[in-house]
């Protein structure tokens, strides 16, 4: 059982937080969090690279000269893929990367990557955390506050708060996830976690929900 401090938008601690990481995940399986990680990369990729075959490039097809008697080599089109200016021999299509692991292994893996950020104690409890409208400079001001200023950081909330997102989004190396929406590549991907109580409240009822 982990006893977690929990701080103020000061920087001061009003409590603790107990969580035991083995009720999230008994284990940590890196070859899973890799396998996931990837799958989340994989369907990012654009896919949209693509070059012309010799059927594709403008280019007159008449033979560039008669075959015998130049001295030259045998040659038929000026699109052929050894000419400059001809088509690709072995061309890139456009192509879909994304795939799907199951669902049961992908929420696996989020649970292992917030168990891992426990143990490895990049994990930082903030008691609440609202705004009346958009202060990046406020928000700024709990980082470093906490202290959390120019390291990469996910901010977990609850749910999604307007206010938070735009007071977060223009701070360099700072994202902010609601719980609904945290992944396996977006709780690895900084090295600190920054959660509301009420977020990790909600961890642990999504956990509790999923081993029932």
């Amino acid at each position: 059982m982990a006893k977690l401090p929990v701080y103020d938008r000061s920087g001061a601690q009003v409590g603790d937080y107990e969580i035991d990481p083995a009720a999230l995940s008994p284990r940590i399986n890196k070859q899973l969090l890799h396998d996931v990680v990837v799958m989340y990369q994989a369907n990012a990729r654009q896919g949209s690279s693509k070059t012309k075959t010799r059927a594709e490039v403008a280019g007159s097809t008449a033979k560039m000269y008669r075959q015998k008697g130049t001295g030259n080599a045998r040659a038929g089109s000026r699109r052929s893929g050894v000419r400059r200016g001809g088509g690709h021999i072995h061309a890139i299509k456009p192509r879909d990367y994304s795939y799907r692991l199951t669902r049961k292994a992908v929420r696996l893996a989020t649970r292992m990557a917030i168990a891992s950020k426990i143990i490895d104690e990049q994990l930082v409890i903030i008691d609440e955390l609202t705004f009346d409208q958009p202060a990046t400079k406020e928000m700024a001001a709990i980082l470093k506050a906490l202290p959390l200023a120019g390291t990469s950081t996910l901010v977990a909330t609850a749910s999604h708060d307007p206010h938070v997102y735009k007071s977060v989004r223009n701070i360099q190396k700072v994202s902010v996830t609601p719980v609904s929406d945290l992944n396996a590549l977006a709780v690895l991907s900084p090295r600190r976690m920054l959660v509301t109580r009420a977020a990790f409240d909600a961890i642990k009822e999504r956990n509790t929900a999923a081993a029932s």
